[in-house]
């Protein structure tokens, strides 16, 4: 899955002027469920007070799937959407995200939700090939 980059976006990165607004832009045009998503889970944790708001239901379709796992795979666009949502990001499997607000306290929970012991604990025959 390919972002959806616009010819005026591409000469400017061509040209090397990339300014992180217009590609946050770019990902949320290009990767709408993905983007739904992570701001729904912000906004969760934003509404319910917390520091912490996890996705534990799967994708729709192979198309969403594929959204979230170019959004989260990739180095630059998770950078760039957590920079932009101010929170941290981790992933599970191949739904299950989960946002941090930085914070010492969530620390440990962001560490224990990213541990190797909580991802064999999440694993199920449902995922195995998802």
């Amino acid at each position: 899955m390919s972002l959806d980059v616009s010819p005026a976006l591409l000469e400017k990165a061509e040209r090397g002027e990339v300014d992180e607004r217009e590609f946050v832009d770019c990902v949320r045009v290009s990767l709408p469920y993905a983007w739904n998503l992570i701001s729904s889970l912000v906004a969760q944790a934003k509404v319910d007070g917390t520091d912490f708001a996890d996705n534990q239901v799967p994708p729709p379709s192979e198309q969403a799937r594929g959204q979230l796992l170019r959004a989260l795979a990739s180095d630059a666009i998770r950078g760039a959407l957590q920079r932009h949502f101010g929170v941290r990001l981790a992933f599970q499997n191949c739904h299950r995200v989960a946002v941090f607000v930085p914070s010492d306290a969530n620390e440990a929970r962001f560490d224990r939700f990213t541990s190797v012991r909580e991802q064999l604990l999440n694993q199920s025959e449902e995922l195995r090939d998802c």
